[in-house]
């Protein structure tokens, strides 16, 4: 049975009894929450946390966090003695702590180097797994903003996702194509299922714009369709419904704006998508943790699922009272893929074989 070890400086701390770990490819930082109630009087006493401390939470023999204490809660009453541990990742600090830079505009540089740079003060690494695309021209900095709300800005222009990894730094990526050896199958390993499919996140047009606020523009007659950047459609969606969005840079980029208004359609298409998923083990059939941006197959006959591929968007693992189990979030790699020919996922591209 997989244990759930904590490692502070040369201690290492297992046996505990309530155990959360949750990971994302949308959420940072990753964090756990941990707990230890004695069984002996004074057992208790031995486990020595301090918050701050820097941390390991390891599953087995796999690292799943490397990060800070954040809280430390002992708690006391007639008949138990326990201690409640929380932490996240190192990437914390880039959520929580403001931007260091020397001036409040961002110049010709790519989101890689920047994140960097943006990182680099906090001692946190930056990685990207995919093309990270050419210098963004410009980028203004708002004052007091965290480097993650300026990273993840940057980043969903280039449509990249930005998660942490194991070991604390942050990975750059786009939608991962490795897939677990073994998936999900209704009446095998699947506890527990919900399925979403909706329509009410999507919208037939997306236009991008750029509003232009010129004073000698608005004297003039200014025509409210020369601002058009970019279109965008989604064929699936059976009535008028449209979205328009301003140019988040700030300048007059045609091809960045088609980007952003692609990555929208795509990722409102696919999130209308979406299952949720318990089981009773942390491991796939390899032995291999679930893992946050790698696809799965699942098969749910029952929620009009024959058969599909989808990628783990986060997964908590939690073990307590009832038992050990793993809860999976999936949707389809479209929710995270800005390419025009998946703006539509047709109900063939969930249910196999079904038309609408």
């Amino acid at each position: 049975m997989d244990d759930l070890t904590l490692i502070t400086g040369k201690r290492k701390l297992s046996g505990w009894q309530a155990v959360r770990v949750t990971r994302g490819i949308e959420r940072m930082p990753s964090d756990f929450d941990i707990e230890f109630t004695e069984r002996f009087p004074g057992e208790a006493e031995s486990v020595v946390v301090k918050p701050g401390d820097e941390c390991q939470v390891l599953i087995g023999n796999d690292l799943v966090i490397t990060g800070y204490v954040d809280r430390f809660l002992p708690t006391v009453d007639r008949h138990r003695h326990s201690l409640r541990v929380t932490g996240r990742s190192k990437s914390q600090d880039l959520v929580d702590c403001s931007a260091e830079w020397p001036s409040n505009q961002i110049s010709s540089s790519d989101v890689l180097s920047i994140s960097k740079k943006l990182a680099q003060p906090y001692g946190i690494g930056v990685t990207a797994l995919s093309d990270v695309g050419e210098p963004i021209p410009q980028f203004n900095l708002i004052w007091g903003e965290t480097p993650y709300q300026i990273i993840e800005r940057m980043a969903r222009f280039r449509a990249l996702l930005v998660y942490d990894a194991p070991d604390g730094s942050i990975i750059l990526a786009r939608a991962g194509t490795e897939t677990h050896r073994t998936g999900f199958e209704q009446g095998i390993n699947i506890e527990r299922a919900t399925a979403l499919f909706g329509m009410d996140l999507r919208f037939s047009d997306y236009v991008v714009r750029s509003l232009s606020i010129s004073p000698a523009g608005d004297a003039a007659g200014y025509n409210v369709t020369s601002d058009i950047q970019a279109t965008a459609k989604d064929a699936e969606v059976p009535r008028h419904r449209l979205r328009q969005i301003i140019a988040e840079t700030g300048i007059v980029a045609f091809k960045l704006s088609e980007q952003r208004g692609q990555w929208e359609a795509a990722r409102r298409a696919g999130r209308s998508y979406c299952v949720q998923i318990t089981t009773s083990t942390w491991r796939d059939g390899d032995g291999m943790l679930w893992t946050p941006n790698r696809l799965v197959n699942i098969k749910i006959p029952a929620l009009k699922i024959a058969e599909a591929n989808w990628l783990i968007a986060d997964v908590t693992f939690r073990r307590d009272t009832a038992g050990t189990h793993a809860d999976l979030t999936l949707m389809p790699p479209q929710a995270f893929l800005p390419q025009p020919f998946v703006w539509q996922p047709t109900i063939s591209d969930v249910v196999p074989g079904q038309q609408q």
